[in-house]
């Protein structure tokens, strides 16, 4: 079943922000897929999905973005063990 395409900016607390990355890069240094929430969606990145990082400057406004950027065919089993982040 596809999913609608979706896409959203969710502002969060820094303390939100802090607690998500940090389980975020638990999971990229032990190499584990993990689970995330944003705006009421949760859903599962894989493991090998690819992380980059934005800079973008322009109009009087300075913005950093993190990326991870998967294909579907990469999704792990939805019985993999993964780590979550809320």
């Amino acid at each position: 079943m596809t999913k609608p395409d979706r896409d959203i900016e969710q502002i969060y607390a820094t303390d939100e922000v802090v607690a998500k990355l940090r389980r975020l890069a638990d999971a990229l240094e032990t190499g584990e897929s993990f689970r995330i929430q944003i705006a009421g969606e949760r859903f599962r990145v894989p493991a090998r999905a690819t992380f980059s990082i934005e800079h973008e400057r322009g109009d009087g406004e300075e913005e950093v973005e993190f990326q991870l950027k998967w294909t579907h065919d990469q999704e792990p089993d939805d019985d993999a063990e993964d780590t979550p982040i809320v």
